[in-house]
């Protein structure tokens, strides 16, 4: 297998998107799985290389990035160095950034272009990254398969869950604070994000765009969510009764954790996985 790690392109307002690839080596060109990860989250998470060996010996080329907005960095892709970055973080310039990212995948100058297939391109996207995929992809008709993880149904994240009081105090001072659990960071948000969603709400609805996709979708959640309720995967299966759902007993993440040491996945990120290769694969 081979990899590259970190190649840099452009994204929203000219930050960078870090992006990985993975691919076998072979010479014929091969189907795209592009990754799209969580709010709060980056592309490296939960040791995600540990993925690329079946996915690739699925006979898939593996694309994982960084939104350009994330937090991120190129030095530091797995640390949270930029907050003003990350504040300023809306569903906009992800779609932007997301957009970046296929029209790298499919550029037929890419330096890994004897690789893809750029007639099968999948984008497989986990919590708010899957909703951001399920928009995406309502409007890129290059995107022949859709995999959600996790994923939201309502562009909402996280402040559809706060009270009046403290969206009242949001536009107040201009930005409000979500405490991450794993870094003990207060993580800054600022009003835009809900400026963003009102400005677009009717481009940023979810169960809308999936209504309008004619794509095979899989729609994978754990019934055990406590981030993202499994309701969120029902209303997208009511909104598109054509998708697949695959369940399972599990957490947001399905068994990971960050860092994760070991060499091998979880068994509920193992089912998760197998099963959207086989999707994929069908």
């Amino acid at each position: 297998m081979f990899s590259a790690k970190n190649i840099s392109l452009p994204g929203a307002e000219g930050l960078p998107i870090g992006l990985d690839v993975f691919h076998d080596g072979g010479k014929r060109p091969k189907p795209v799985f592009i990754y799209a990860h969580g709010f709060s989250g980056f592309k490296d998470w939960g040791n995600f290389d540990l993925m690329a060996g079946p996915i690739c010996a699925a006979g898939f080329v593996l694309v994982k990035f960084n939104f350009s907005h994330n937090g991120t960095s190129a030095e530091s892709p797995e640390s949270f160095v930029n907050l003003e970055a990350f504040g300023n973080n809306n569903y906009s310039k992800q779609l932007f950034d997301l957009k970046a990212v296929v029209d790298w995948v499919a550029d037929p100058n890419n330096l890994y272009a004897p690789y893809i297939d750029p007639a099968a391109l999948f984008l497989i996207g986990h919590s708010m990254g899957g909703g951001i995929s399920i928009l995406y992809a309502a409007a890129d008709s290059r995107i022949k398969k859709l995999v959600t993880w996790a994923a939201i149904s309502e562009c909402k994240t996280p402040w559809g869950v706060w009270s009046q009081e403290r969206l009242d105090k949001w536009k107040r001072t201009g930005v409000e604070y979500y405490p991450n659990s794993r870094t003990g960071q207060q993580m800054p948000l600022h009003y835009q994000l809900y400026e963003d969603y009102v400005h677009n709400e009717e481009r940023l609805n979810i169960q809308k765009a999936i209504a309008r996709l004619q794509i095979p979708i899989l729609i994978c959640h754990g019934t055990e969510d406590t981030s993202v309720n499994f309701t969120s995967a029902l209303q997208l299966q009511v909104s598109q009764p054509a998708a697949s759902l695959f369940t399972l007993p599990t957490d947001h993440v399905f068994g990971r954790m960050h860092p994760w040491p070991e060499t091998f996945l979880p068994e509920d990120m193992e089912r998760v996985l197998n099963e959207t290769l086989a999707f994929l694969k069908n």
